[in-house]
């Protein structure tokens, strides 16, 4: 169901995860679109948002919409590829014009600067913030006090894929924080970060070691 509607931006950057949809199927409502029931909204979640994704957001933003004026998709991605970004900028450069895009992701600040560019932040309540473990507070820490803020992370739940949803997060919030550091020793640990995030969606990929990597391997700041 459709009202005279808000004036959008096509693209949309949102921190957080899952927990935001109600939050933007709310800030959509206001902007007088109600995506209950509606066929013109896509949402869906990642895991890894790769370039294989990308394409294939590119081509469902070509169709046409079934019932409505505009079309939204709502994506979240905790963790998306270079490749995956720069794909993106294709559609988002010269986006259909009743489209719609909130991508959803743990640090829009992690994300490649050209993409950012042409995203709007939109900063929204949800839910509790899924954040276990502040960078900063990380940094600072000992390598046996990290040892220990980072088993949460991958204490035994009855959902180990929101486990490693936050273990992205964390990965990604650290990775921004060393890069803003100034010091030439955060090196080790940038590469360590880099490490954890690229094995970290293999198969059978050991969640503990690759954290405590990061813990040993990480200048103290």
């Amino acid at each position: 169901m459709e009202k005279k509607s808000a004036e959008l931006v096509s693209a949309y950057l949102v921190a957080g995860g899952a927990e935001k949809i109600t939050a933007i199927e709310e800030f959509l409502l206001n902007a007088g679109f109600d995506t209950k029931g509606s066929p013109d909204v896509y949402i869906r979640e990642y895991l890894n948002f790769g370039i294989d994704d990308a394409r294939a957001l590119r081509d469902r933003a070509n169709m046409r919409a079934v019932q409505s004026s505009r079309r939204v998709f709502i994506l979240i991605a905790p963790s998306m590829t270079h490749d995956a970004q720069n794909a993106l900028l294709k559609t988002l450069e010269e986006p259909p014009a009743d489209c719609v895009f909130f991508f959803v992701v743990a640090a829009p600040a992690a994300l490649l600067s050209t993409l950012r560019s042409r995203g709007e932040m939109l900063v929204l309540e949800g839910s509790a913030d899924e954040r276990l473990i502040e960078p900063g507070a990380f940094l600072i820490a000992t390598p046996e006090s990290r040892l220990e803020m980072l088993k949460p992370l991958y204490a035994k739940t009855d959902d180990d894929e929101r486990d490693v949803r936050k273990a992205v997060r964390f990965l990604q919030d650290l990775e921004y924080a060393l890069a803003n550091e100034k010091r030439g020793e955060v090196k080790e640990g940038l590469h360590a970060v880099y490490r954890a995030r690229k094995y970290l969606m293999d198969k059978g990929a050991l969640l503990k070691p690759l954290l405590e990597q990061v813990a040993l391997l990480t200048p103290q700041v």
